[in-house]
C-alpha cells in the first residue's frame, strides 16, 4: 500500500500521521500566542463574558420589578383567593354545573368506542362500518362542545367551558389513537407479515424508556424509579386488551398514544407524589395571583390604543403584557408537564416520564415544536405524519397535515369558549410554518443562537398579541 492513506506500516503496527498532526498545530498555536503576549501591544485574548451575561440577567430583573412594582402601585393588591376557588370550582356557572356534566359525559363515547372494537374483535361488525362509526363517535365528540355552548353558553363559565373543551380534545386524541392502535393489532392477526404494522403494535414506549434515560425531567426522583420499572412477565395480547379497565387506565394516564402494555413502576413513591402536590397546589396560586394581579390589568388597558390602532401605543402596551404573559406561561408549562403530569404518572404508576425536552435550546421553530410538548408530538409523529407519509404522500404534505390538525385546536381551545369563531390561533399556527423556515435560515446563516433568538421572540411577543387581538374581539362582540 502507499502512503497516500496517511498510514506508514512497520512490523505489524500502524502509525497514524494525523495525530501527530494534531499535536504538531496545538504547538504552532501555543507558540504563537506566547510570541503575541511578549510583544508590547499586550493583546487581552479574553474569551470569559460571565459578567456581561450577570451585567444583562440584573437589568432584566431590575425592570420586571420596576413594572411589578408600578402595577402594585397604580393598581394596588388584586389578589382575591375567594374569587380563584369561584372561579375554579364552578359555582359562578348557571344551574347545574354544565362543565360537569359535559365531562361526565365523556363516558358515553368511551363506551361507543369500547363496544365497537370488541364488535370488531369477534367479526359481529364488518371493518369498514366499525371504522364508520368510530368517525361519526369521534367527530361527534369534538361538535358537542362546540354546540352545546355556543347555544347555551351564558350558564357556562369561562373556565368551565375552557376546561370542557381541553379534556374533549384530550379524549378525541386519546380515542384516535386507542382506536388505530387496535385496527393495527387486526391488520397484524389477519398480515403477520407486514413489518411496519408489527413494529406499530409494539410498544414504543418501553423503547424510548431506555433511550431517552438522559432526557428525563424528573430529576429528583429518577434513580428511584428506574429501579422500579419493570414490565409484566406476560404481555397483554390483542383482543385481551379490551375491556374497560385498560382504556380507562389509558384515559387517564399521562400520554395520548396507546399501547397494550405500559411501561409500569413497581410501587408509588409517597415522598415524591408529596412534592408534586405540593408544586400543583402553590403553582395553581402563583398562575391565578399573576393572573389577576398583572395580566387583566394589562390586557384591558390594551383595548383603547389596540381599537383606535395606535401603533406606538399599542407597541408599548403589547411590550408591557409580555412579561406577565410569560411568566405566567412559564409557570403553566412546569405546572402541567412537569408537576402535574408526573403527579399522574405517580399515581397510576406509569413509567414513561419524558414529557418534555430542552426546548428553551431550541435553534429552530420546529425543533420546539418537537421538544416542548412530547405526549403532542409522539401522538402526531404516530398517528398523523407517518400513515400520511405511508399513503404516498411527502414529508411536506405530512408536516403541514400535522400543523393544519394543531391549528385547529389551537383555535377550537380559544374561540368555543369564548363563543366566538375568529382565526387567529389558527393563523398563528399555521404562520410556524414560514417562521420555521425564516429560524433554520437564520441558523444555517448566521448561528443557532440566531434561530434560538427567534424561538424566543416569537414565544415572547406572539401570545400577547394574541391574547390582546382576542380581547379586542370579545369586548366588541359582547358590545354588539
Amino acid at each position: 500500500m502507499g502512503d497516500h492513506d496517511g498510514l506508514n506500516f512497520e512490523g505489524n503496527r500502524i502509525k497514524y500521521r494525523r495525530t501527530k498532526s494534531v499535536t504538531r498545530a496545538e504547538e504552532i498555536i501555543q507558540k504563537e500566542y506566547k510570541q503575541r503576549r511578549s510583544q508590547p501591544d499586550k493583546p487581552s485574548g479574553f474569551n470569559n463574558f460571565t459578567g456581561l451575561v450577570n451585567w444583562g440577567f440584573l437589568l432584566l430583573t431590575m425592570g420586571g420589578f420596576r413594572l411589578l412594582l408600578e402595577n402594585f402601585i397604580k393598581y394596588g393588591i388584586r389578589i382575591d383567593p375567594i374569587q380563584w376557588y369561584i372561579v375554579l370550582t364552578g359555582k359562578n356557572e348557571g344551574e347545574g354545573f354544565p362543565s360537569l356534566i359535559l365531562t361526565v359525559y365523556t363516558l358515553v363515547p368511551i363506551l361507543i368506542c369500547l363496544l365497537v372494537e370488541k364488535g370488531l374483535a369477534v367479526e359481529i361488525i364488518t371493518e369498514g362500518f366499525g371504522m364508520f362509526i368510530h368517525v361519526i363517535n369521534i367527530v361527534v365528540l369534538v361538535l358537542i362542545p362546540m354546540v352545546i355552548i355556543h347555544v347555551k353558553g351564558q350558564i357556562f363559565s369561562l373556565i368551565g367551558a375552557s376546561f370542557v373543551c381541553f379534556v374533549y380534545s384530550i379524549l378525541f386524541m386519546k380515542l384516535w389513537s386507542y382506536v388505530q392502535v387496535n385496527m393495527w393489532c387486526r391488520h397484524d392477526i389477519v398480515s403477520p407479515k407486514s413489518t411496519k404494522t408489527r413494529k406499530r403494535t409494539q410498544s414504543i414506549s418501553i423503547a424510548q424508556l431506555q433511550k431517552d434515560t438522559a432526557q428525563k425531567n424528573d430529576f429528583d426522583g429518577m434513580d428511584a424509579m428506574k429501579k422500579d420499572t419493570h414490565q409484566p412477565e406476560v404481555l397483554i395480547q390483542y383482543p385481551q386488551n379490551l375491556h374497560l379497565t385498560d382504556l380507562l387506565y389509558f384515559i387517564f394516564a399521562p400520554t395520548l398514544c396507546y399501547e397494550l402494555n405500559f411501561p409500569r413502576t413497581s410501587r408509588i413513591r409517597k415522598r415524591f407524589l408529596l412534592k408534586r402536590i405540593l408544586e400543583v397546589l402553590i403553582g395553581v396560586n402563583v398562575v391565578m395571583a399573576l393572573f389577576q394581579q398583572w395580566m387583566i390589568p394589562s390586557v384591558r388597558n390594551s383595548l383603547t390604543p389596540f381599537s383606535n390602532m395606535d401603533l406606538a401605543h399599542a407597541t408599548v402596551r403589547l411590550l408591557k403584557l409580555s412579561i406577565p404573559n410569560h411568566l405566567v406561561w412559564l409557570c403553566f408549562f412546569y405546572l402541567t408537564f412537569h408537576s402535574f403530569l408526573n403527579l399522574m404518572g405517580e399515581l397510576l404508576q406509569f413509567a414513561d416520564r419524558n414529557f418534555y425536552c430542552d426546548w428553551w435550546n431550541a435553534n429552530s421553530i420546529d425543533t420546539f415544536w418537537r421538544t416542548w410538548n412530547m405526549p403532542v408530538h409522539r401522538w402526531c409523529v404516530r398517528h398523523l405524519y407517518i400513515p400520511v407519509v405511508d399513503m404516498g404522500f411527502g414529508k411536506t404534505a405530512a408536516s403541514i397535515t400535522v400543523f393544519f390538525i394543531s391549528a385547529f385546536f389551537h383555535e377550537y381551545l380559544v374561540s368555543v369558549p369564548l363563543r366566538m369563531f375568529k382565526v387567529w390561533a389558527f393563523m398563528g399556527m399555521m404562520g410556524q410554518i414560514p417562521l420555521s423556515w425564516v429560524s433554520n435560515f437564520a441558523k444555517k446563516r448566521f448561528g443557532p443562537r440566531w434561530g434560538n433568538t427567534i424561538v424566543w421572540s416569537s414565544l415572547i411577543i406572539g401570545q400577547p398579541l394574541a391574547v390582546m387581538m382576542y380581547y379586542h374581539d370579545y369586548v366588541h362582540s359582547c358590545a354588539c
